[in-house]
């Protein structure tokens, strides 16, 4: 006589179903291939998808956030008298004169401030003292209004004070501090806003992909506004530096409150089967958990691991972002048109790295059923050590001028690598809480 069929032992190769708490199933999902023997939607159409729109729009929207903010980086070279800051640099005579003179000579019309090389610090890092203030609540506003209108006005509100850039510095550098404080609250709400929305819209196996594009944006912006704002100092004058890119960032929040929607159920032109296909593949992976545990979230190592990269990351790669041009002109000696170029150039690498990274760490747990965790960690590991050897081997080259643009290049372009490693693996941990706490902690401490 057989058994009854609820008193079989489990089938052979499979192990019992383990109920998990809410936190528990996000954490566990990721230690596994991902979404392993669950069922899935058949997968949307790539083209002309409003989740493939969403990443193509906060590609450029992050393009205006770093353009707005290096673009003081290039401009100062050419707002300071440069006799104030060689009377304080011993070593900027180490290295010789080699730019190549110009048949179309330097646009002198813009005016010169007397800011000696601490001032000129003060100035460049007041943006971040305004950066901190919003990033925790950036977190919390997200959750409440959403992220597309929180990353708009915290963009629009950048750009806006972009334009009265070249009046605070008439003003004096007390007023220029602050201008620059307040952009630094407006861009604060960003990447919180950014992760928000992409709990809510990205497949999990679309993940690296969509916040790769989306993020690399920042280093494209990076790239243009470097070369383009040398440009524009060297042939108009660097009060238009400021006026270009306040109005490119007003132009790009009308076109985002526009076309973008919070998520796919308030998408007004999103096919049903890419909402089904959102919605369906993010439905085991959201917690019905209202509350944020917070004390099970501090006691959790792999978010203190996350906080630890970004501290560590954030602290080299903001250092060379703010300082380059600084570098390029004071101890390079290279001039406001060739520093612009030369500085974008690892930025260009670091770019092209998080684009392909995106495709290869996708592929890799989609096609080679790599673990998400596996994959989070070889991607954070290249993007870790390597910039770190390069940067070091860049201290010890001296006036080499090509080894010195070769190994900035490097070292930046591997740190692209962490676009697909630690950088987003908070959707990958607790994307029902992303809203609220993805970001802040790290930026927070690196800044």
């Amino acid at each position: 006589m057989r058994s009854p069929v609820r008193g079989r032992s489990p089938v052979r190769g499979r192990s019992p179903v383990r109920v998990l708490s809410p936190i528990d199933g996000e954490e566990a999902s990721d230690n596994t291939p991902l979404l392993q023997g669950a069922p899935q939607a058949e997968a949307a159409p790539v083209c002309c998808s409003a989740r493939y729109n969403l990443a193509v729009l906060a590609f450029f929207g992050f393009f205006v956030l770093y353009a707005l903010r290096v673009n003081l980086s290039v401009a100062l070279v050419d707002m300071v008298d440069s006799n104030t800051t060689l009377a304080d640099n011993r070593t900027s005579k180490e290295c010789a004169e080699h730019s190549a003179s110009n048949k179309v000579l330097h646009n002198q019309m813009g005016k010169r401030y007397q800011w000696d090389a601490e001032t000129q610090g003060w100035i460049l890092g007041s943006f971040f003292y305004g950066y901190i203030i919003t990033q925790i609540p950036g977190g919390y506003i997200a959750s409440k209004v959403g992220g597309k209108l929180l990353l708009g006005f915290g963009i629009l509100g950048t750009s806006i004070f972009t334009l009265f850039t070249p009046i605070a510095a008439d003003f004096g550098v007390g007023a220029l501090i602050v201008l620059r404080a307040l952009e630094g609250l407006g861009e604060g709400v960003t990447f919180p806003a950014m992760h928000g929305m992409w709990s809510s819209w990205a497949p999990p196996l679309e993940r690296s992909k969509l916040l790769s594009i989306s993020y690399a944006g920042a280093q494209l912006g990076t790239v243009i506004s470097l070369p383009l704002s040398g440009i524009i100092c060297f042939y108009m004058n660097w009060t238009y530096v400021f006026y270009l890119f306040g109005i490119v960032g007003i132009i790009w929040f009308a076109l985002w409150m526009w076309l973008v929607s919070d998520s796919p159920e308030t998408h007004k032109s999103i096919s049903h089967s890419e909402k089904e296909y959102i919605l369906s593949s993010l439905k085991n992976q959201l917690s019905s958990q209202k509350t944020v545990p917070w004390i099970p979230m501090l006691k959790s190592l792999p978010l203190w691991a996350i906080v630890v990269a970004h501290f560590s990351y954030n602290w080299s790669f903001y250092t060379l972002l703010t300082l380059l041009p600084t570098y390029m002109k004071e101890i390079l000696r290279f001039n406001v048109q060739e520093n612009g170029i030369l500085s974008a150039v690892p930025y260009f690498g670091c770019w092209l790295c998080m684009i392909l990274s995106g495709q290869a760490a996708d592929h890799l747990r989609a096609k080679w059923n790599f673990s998400t965790v596996c994959v989070r960690r070889i991607f954070s590991l290249i993007g870790m050590i390597g910039p770190a050897v390069f940067l070091v081997a860049a201290g010890f080259i001296g006036c080499d001028y090509s080894l010195a643009v070769a190994f900035l290049t490097i070292s930046t372009t591997l740190g692209g690598f962490c676009a697909s490693g630690f950088s987003i693996n908070h959707l990958d941990i607790a994307p029902s809480f992303c809203k609220r706490r993805c970001i802040p902690s790290p930026y927070l401490l690196s800044s």
